[in-house]
């Protein structure tokens, strides 16, 4: 399936997702909270998938096999995980951002065997194998423990798998990862991404969710990344 067609059947779930959670909410099958939720999280999605499908469609054939890997992450990876904390969480995979990778005086060969996890672990995101991912993003932080993209990636993945299966110990470590992505690059939009929906999500923190999405804007975010904020930052009152 090519990546326009997959990027079409994403929209149309999506639509259809949008249009049984209504069904169901009238029916009084979803709470108005759930609904809520699971509006949110699928308008998220849905908007960044029809800019990706704007952004296909505008784009000459020629330069889409020249598109970086940060783009093809956001157009193939978003979907992958489903996370619950208290209420479900949102699914969202942020892009890489430059000047993201902080690794200190790298030899050459690290460097590079950096870059070849970097790839597979994008591959496995986009395959949906997270396992396979985290184990990627563990080597290269084994080689550069402040590589702020490993960090920002294995955290999200981390936190999403332990909420998920409700285990606290993994969800911290995601935590932890995050919080030390945002100290290392506390100027890169990724990191602040995704920990103001951690705490966006996770019960009583609405005030830090706001702090950490007020960063966010601050950092100068792509269209994509504000497109996956956008249903957030409108609950917040920052829109």
């Amino acid at each position: 399936m090519s990546d326009l067609a997959r990027l079409k059947d994403q929209e149309a779930l999506l639509v259809a997702s949008l249009r049984d959670a209504q069904v169901e909410r009238e029916a009084g099958e979803l709470s108005e909270e759930h609904y809520a939720t699971l509006v949110t999280r699928d308008e998220a999605e849905l908007a960044r998938v029809r800019e990706a499908l704007a952004n296909w469609r505008e784009e000459p054939k020629a330069a889409r096999t020249k598109r970086t890997r940060r783009a093809k992450y956001l157009v193939v990876a978003l979907s992958c995980f489903a996370v619950v904390v208290g209420v479900l969480l949102y699914e969202a995979v942020a892009p890489r951002q430059a000047g993201q990778q902080i690794t200190g005086g790298l030899s050459l060969s690290n460097q590079e065997k950096i870059n070849q996890f970097l790839t597979e672990a994008e591959n496995d995101v986009a395959g949906g194998n997270v396992t396979a991912a985290l184990s990627a993003y563990g080597e290269v932080l084994a080689i550069a423990p402040t590589n702020v993209e490993a960090l920002t990636q294995s955290g999200w993945l981390d936190f999403s798998a332990g909420s998920a299966a409700k285990d606290p110990l993994v969800v911290q470590a995601g935590v932890n990862d995050l919080q030390k992505a945002i100290e290392l690059s506390p100027h890169s939009a990724a990191p602040r991404l995704y920990y103001a929906i951690v705490a966006y999500s996770t019960p009583g923190y609405r005030a830090v969710a706001k702090n950490q999405f007020e960063e966010f804007l601050a950092s100068k975010p792509s269209s994509a990344q504000r497109s996956i904020a956008a249903p957030f930052l409108k609950k917040l009152g920052l829109a």
